[in-house]
């Protein structure tokens, strides 16, 4: 599942255009144009990565930094503020906030991608890396393999983008139409009820004989993949 970069920028041309450079480099792009759209966007998708302008209306670049920060759900999201401040007391007040990293206006979209690349790879390895591994389960990307234990795991396309997104945030609860806009998209309708009939499917594949339930089902909330549970 290709990284999703939520841009919190009012300036629309610098948005178009950092929107085209993350997506030729195989991001996908979310887009907020004040801070409280971007809190209110945090909470409902949880971007991989988030680029925060300062100057913002409404509520300031720091202060949405701060307030993400201070969320459980929302700490752990990098964070890489962009501003035309260029004095060494901005960018220390701008990292105290609690940003990842600081980059300043005007800047170039290949160091701006490069810098982000390797934020992302300090904050989520399994972004950066081939192989993803939850307990005794394991998908190699180069590949295209699943592996649990020793047994080969056969998948469809789709029960396979939805276990890579699984095993990209373990341990997270993600909604049916969370669900639909990671795996299938935002750009194509498909019924809610469509994710349970592949949760099944999965959980088919993955769980044989005595193997416990990767697959939490979380009632009225959605699904997880966390620690092995006995079978129901």
């Amino acid at each position: 599942m290709k990284p999703l970069v939520l841009i919190v920028e009012d300036e629309t041309a610098l948005v178009t255009l950092l929107r085209y450079n993350l997506e030729r480099e195989g991001f996908r792009v979310a887009e907020a144009r004040d801070g409280e759209e971007a809190l209110v966007l945090c909470a409902e998708e949880r971007p991989d990565i988030i680029l925060l302008d300062w100057m913002l209306p409404h509520l300031s670049g720091i202060e949405v930094c701060r307030r993400l920060r201070r969320a459980p759900e929302t700490r752990d999201i990098p964070i890489i503020i962009l501003t035309a401040r260029s004095e060494e007391t901005d960018k220390v007040r701008g990292l105290d906030s609690g940003a990842d990293d600081y980059v300043t206006k005007p800047f170039s979209p290949a160091e701006l991608i490069s810098r982000l690349r390797a934020v992302l790879r300090r904050a989520r390895p399994a972004l950066s890396s081939e192989t993803l591994q939850f307990e005794d389960l394991a998908m190699d990307l180069a590949s295209h393999r699943v592996r649990r234990g020793e047994r080969e795991v056969r998948l469809g396309p789709t029960e396979f983008r939805l276990l890579r997104h699984f095993l990209e945030h373990p341990g997270r609860v993600f909604s049916r139409e969370q669900l639909l806009d990671a795996v299938w998209g935002r750009d194509v309708y498909v019924e809610p009820r469509t994710v349970d009939v592949h949760i099944r499917r999965l959980r088919k594949a993955l769980n044989v004989g005595e193997e416990s339930d990767l697959i939490r089902t979380v009632r009225s909330a959605g699904y997880a993949l966390d620690r092995a549970t006995v079978n129901a």
